[in-house]
């Protein structure tokens, strides 16, 4: 069999990332490349496609495509979880107060009426999953990404967690309706978690039915797809499918119900931890299961940490410190606001997760809002970085148990250098969008000057006090001796992914006096 390796894989060698989203009944063609690496987590037998024509010749790029063509020999692993972690030893699936462990067993309850598949994310089958795009249209897969069918090696978790929740401890939260079917290694040695979202009831959905409908799970496939080709760190949709079943929502929290319909999201991350996964260890004294899941956390997703270094809990924190202040940044330079930005949506890998009543800004507004549940403006988008800080602080404390006074000292500290982690991003990252290389003294002014015009596409031209600007920031430009327009004007436009040369960056920023007079207000 012979398989072309076409354009979408040569445009992505050139640093092309947008992601091709498919719906029902639109076929292509896979794109994928190396072999799998073998290991405990799920795996894949490939099929081996050949080709014996010069792509070269074609402008095409040569190499070999080994796809898994369905979900025969493909297997997921719950084994590296359980094998560390304490998985609660009442088998029965009813709500519940859980203690002393991590994990429930929890398996999906399957939708009463007929499911149809709404749409495939391109690159999460094929560049994390290693399967060809054409088996979204079996089906086996069907069944699996709407909890029909477990896969081999599959025994799905439920995750306890709690969480402050607007500033409040919640107490016991966790998966109320999502269920982890297990993690797979792929062809490029990456262990990726797989979660179902809406596929009914665990241990943790209080009052919940542990169903989600179609229209907040179109919102959180588009979304997490759309963030991941910003390149800002995401939970990635591999699929959405849509039932007939009814689920009841009051959508603007008003009172008035309706009928929806219900639907399933298979999301993926490297992890599904959250600040709430010690919290809720740390609040009830599980103090021995709070030092193994942290071990478990480092050793799995901190390699720069050595899981034996004494003070590995505070290298830990100031990872997640630097992480965290960059993800709010990069937040802040597409205008994204979460919404909830709870200790529980908040992930120990700094990613983004949880995609709730989220919202990105037609004009730029400090005071945006887009749950309309918030009463309080409490995760204004503007408030954004100083809830970050919270919820470090809410960390710190639930690490603290672990703890010696020298070491919760070296904490604080490093806690106190969060704004300056993230006035740093925030101003690189203007400054990029800009254009403006080097340092200069009234570069701080320029970037606020702009923002404080309440700028957008269409109406900043129109504000009186945009000329003033233009002659400033051309003043600016011109400082650039060796910087020319058309070098400026490439530099910018590659800009579409502000994240892409994130993986490059230092796990600590360089402290400074720098301040964007403009980010204080995101604090205040």
């Amino acid at each position: 069999m012979t398989q072309r390796i076409g354009l979408l894989f040569c445009c992505r060698t050139r640093g092309l990332r947008c992601p091709p989203l498919f719906l029902l009944g639109v076929t292509c063609h896979a794109v994928v490349l190396c072999s799998l690496l073998p290991g405990l987590e799920g795996s894949a037998r490939l099929w081996h496609l050949s080709s014996n024509v010069s792509h070269h010749e074609l402008g095409f790029c040569e190499t070999e495509a080994k796809l898994a063509l369905s979900l025969d020999f493909w297997t997921l692993s719950s084994e590296n979880l359980k094998a560390v972690l304490p998985v609660d030893p009442v088998k029965e699936n009813y709500v519940r107060k859980v203690k002393n462990c991590i994990f429930s067993i929890a398996f999906p309850t399957p939708f009463k009426s007929r499911v149809r598949l709404v749409a495939v994310s391109k690159e999460v089958p094929e560049d994390i999953l290693d399967l060809d795009l054409s088996v979204s249209e079996t089906d086996d897969f069907i069944q699996l990404v709407s909890g029909e069918k477990i896969v081999f090696g599959s025994i799905p978790l439920a995750h306890r967690y709690g969480g402050h929740q607007f500033g409040i401890w919640a107490g016991q939260l966790g998966d109320g309706r999502a269920h982890l079917l297990g993690i797979y290694m792929n062809r490029q040695g990456e262990k990726w978690e797989l979660q179902l979202k809406g596929s009914g009831k665990t241990p943790y959905s209080r009052n919940g039915d542990g169903r989600a409908v179609l229209r907040s799970s179109v919102r959180e496939f588009l979304c997490s797809e759309a963030m991941h080709s910003l390149g800002i760190p995401t939970s990635r949709a591999a699929s959405l499918v849509v039932s007939d079943d009814e689920v009841w929502r009051d959508q603007f929290y008003n009172g008035n119900i309706v009928k929806e319909r219900g639907a399933i999201v298979l999301r993926v991350a490297k992890s599904w931890f959250r600040i709430g996964s010690l919290e809720i260890l740390a609040h009830y004294g599980e103090l021995d299961l709070l030092r193994t899941l942290l071990d478990f956390i480092i050793r799995e997703h901190f390699p720069s940490v050595k899981v034996t270094e004494p003070n590995r809990y505070v290298d830990f924190f100031s990872i997640v410190v630097s992480k965290t202040a960059q993800l709010i940044a990069l937040w802040m330079s597409v205008g994204f606001a979460h919404g909830v930005c709870n200790t529980d949506n908040f992930s120990l890998l700094s990613i983004t997760i949880d995609y709730g009543p989220f919202g990105f800004m037609e004009a730029y507004n400090p005071d945006f809002v887009p749950n309309t549940s918030d009463d309080e403006r409490r995760y204004k988008i503007g408030n954004q970085a100083n809830v970050g800080m919270f919820n470090l602080n809410k960390l710190l404390q639930a690490l603290n148990p672990l703890l010696d006074p020298r070491q919760k000292q070296l904490a604080a500290q490093i806690l106190e250098g969060y704004p300056v982690l993230y006035y740093t991003r925030f101003r690189d990252l203007f400054k990029a969008k800009l254009g403006l290389l080097g340092e200069r003294k009234g570069d701080d002014d320029v970037i606020a000057f702009l923002l404080h015009q309440f700028w957008a596409l269409k109406m900043i031209s129109e504000h009186k006090l945009f000329p003033a600007w233009v002659s400033q920031y051309l003043l600016r430009l011109k400082s650039n001796m060796n910087d020319s327009d058309s070098e400026r004007r490439k530099r910018m436009t590659s800009l579409s992914s502000p994240a892409r040369s994130s993986a490059s960056f230092p796990e600590a920023f360089c402290s400074g006096e720098s301040r964007l007079l403009l980010t204080y207000s995101f604090l205040g």
